[in-house]
């Protein structure tokens, strides 16, 4: 098997356990007295073969795939291969093929010791294959857990491949996953004058899709380059809707280790765009603490260099500021809007000489925003109330277009 660093995989209350390189973390380690609320229920694509052997037997294969593409504790290459599939080329999307590297760290071409099969990186220079990495396949197939956020990477891969699949004449097959955050839409719209691999569409900071239905609205709605559109097929989760929380049995990314910090994570990573505020990286509590040495706070961290995070912010530094990660899963779970008080209050607490330089000078917060707008209301002192309501007829109009690529009953 392709697996190499020991993960809990929980489905049907049954569980199992396998192994996968050596960076990956235990999702269910949030917090040992506390159960999940969530629905066991639910079954990914990935592990309903019935419904989509006819569109993989007989075809050259390739597989759009990091570590969370998992059938039960194998990995989908290997359950491909063992049902006598040809599986041709892997493309791995951000934090490569086995979901080890750092956010933005470049990635190579490879072989994968395990099946021998090349490696096409999809992040760095080449986000989109090319014509010759596509030479020969007669199926992309598309398995990646995302998170729900419009800057979490792997939605802007599935646009790339989408493109290049269009542009070659190659069908595209999304195998669905629950969306862990989709029990709620919130945030600006991108601007077009915002977008960049960290958010493609005209769509709010959560947007409240599957991969599927996010890929059946790029299509629908003619995003892609030159209003090209792929011939797209999709198996769906079963048991799934909008209104059930769906435990993710292995970690989407280094820096996402458990729940608590992929629900954190939407409202927290705004903090990334600014200069010296840590949200975690280099600690154990990624996405669910935040701080500054010259901030406020009864909870203290140094962040220090460790997988996923070498170099991280406030390296070496005593940061002072919040923990987030004794909140309950129910309390998070419960929120169904983005908390813009832990970007609020950071500013307004720090000296005034810290505030001229709370934002990157590279516009990379204006890149998470979507607008320009936001970061200039942060230095306005607008409330969360006043900002939230400029938000509000974009936000009408896109819950009216998200309605028509829906697959799943809705939360509202």
């Amino acid at each position: 098997m392709v697996m190499r660093s020991i993960l809990l995989f929980v489905l049907l209350g049954v569980s199992s356990s396998f192994h996968w390189l050596t960076a990956t973390s235990d999702l269910t380690a949030v917090a040992e007295a506390e159960p999940l609320v969530i629905d066991k229920d639910v079954i990914p694509a990935a592990n309903q073969f019935f419904k989509y052997e006819k569109y993989v037997k007989g075809k050259k294969l390739g597989l759009v795939v990091n570590q969370t593409s998992m059938v039960g504790d194998v990995h989908l290459i290997d359950d491909l291969l063992k049902r006598d599939c040809a599986v041709q080329k892997i493309f791995a999307p951000e934090h490569g093929f086995r979901g080890t590297a750092d956010a933005g760290e470049k990635i190579k071409n490879g072989v994968d010791g395990e099946t021998g099969l090349p490696i096409v990186s999809l992040y760095g220079k080449n986000k989109k294959p090319k014509a010759s990495d596509l030479a020969g396949l007669d199926l992309i197939i598309f398995d990646i857990q995302d998170v729900g956020a419009r800057f979490y990477t792997y939605t802007s891969t599935m646009t790339y491949i989408m493109e290049a699949c269009a542009e070659n004449n190659i069908p595209l097959l999304i195998l669905d996953r629950p969306n862990p955050n989709g029990h709620f839409v919130d945030g600006p719209i991108l601007e077009a004058t915002q977008k960049s691999f960290i958010g493609m569409h005209p769509v709010p900071i959560v947007h409240g899709l599957t991969t599927a239905e996010y890929a059946r609205m790029i299509n629908g709605e003619k995003w892609l380059a030159n209003g090209v559109q792929c011939q797209l097929y999709h198996v769906e989760c079963l048991n799934y809707n909008h209104q059930k929380f769906y435990e993710l049995p292995v970690a989407p990314s280094p820096n996402l280790p458990n729940m608590k910090s992929i629900y954190l994570y939407p409202s927290l990573c705004l903090l990334e765009g600014t200069n010296g505020v840590s949200i975690g990286r280099g600690t154990t509590k990624q996405f669910q603490v935040i701080g500054h040495p010259a901030a406020k706070g009864d909870y203290q961290f140094t962040p220090i260099p460790r997988a996923g995070a070498k170099h991280p912010k406030q390296e070496g530094n005593l940061c002072q500021g919040q923990d987030f990660s004794k909140q309950s899963i129910d309390k998070l779970q419960a929120q169904t809007q983005l908390n813009l008080d832990y970007l609020l209050d950071m500013y307004q607490q720090l000296p005034a000489a810290e505030q001229a330089d709370f934002f990157r000078k590279d516009n990379f917060f204006d890149l998470l925003a979507g607008n320009t707008q936001l970061q200039q209301q942060i230095k306005d002192k607008k409330s969360s109330a006043e900002i939230r309501q400029s938000w509000q007829p974009a936000l009408d109009e896109y819950r009216l277009l998200r309605k028509k690529y829906l697959l799943y009953k809705d939360f509202e």
